[in-house]
């Protein structure tokens, strides 16, 4: 067996143990998330009642777009963590040590 089969098999058995720890972990950041986006539509809309009189529309504009942006900015970062956590950057970074055309 050589070197890079023996660092792959190992990097295997890692990976498999980290994995299935990150997606327990990236669930419960979801979930998170979710409940802050929640709790910011509801700071949003209350905010807007104390301004002034709410309309169903703009009850409605703010409820998705406070909702899904919050989703999108935070789930974005999570994924980041979640790539990171469960070894997808070590493997992008170790197929690349290889291919070194100089």
């Amino acid at each position: 067996m050589s070197q890079r089969d023996a660092r792959s098999e190992q990097f295997s058995i890692m990976t498999t143990r980290t994995k299935s720890q990150a997606v327990k972990e990236f669930k419960r950041m979801a979930a998170w998330i979710g409940v802050a986006a929640i709790l910011m539509v509801a700071a949003a809309l209350s905010y807007l009642a104390s301004q002034g009189e709410l309309y169903l529309h703009m009850v409605i504009a703010t409820i998705l777009g406070v909702f899904f942006s919050t989703l999108l900015g935070c789930g974005l970062f999570a994924l980041a963590f979640f790539s990171d956590k469960s070894g997808h950057d070590e493997q992008v970074t170790d197929s690349t040590r290889g291919s070194d055309p100089h």
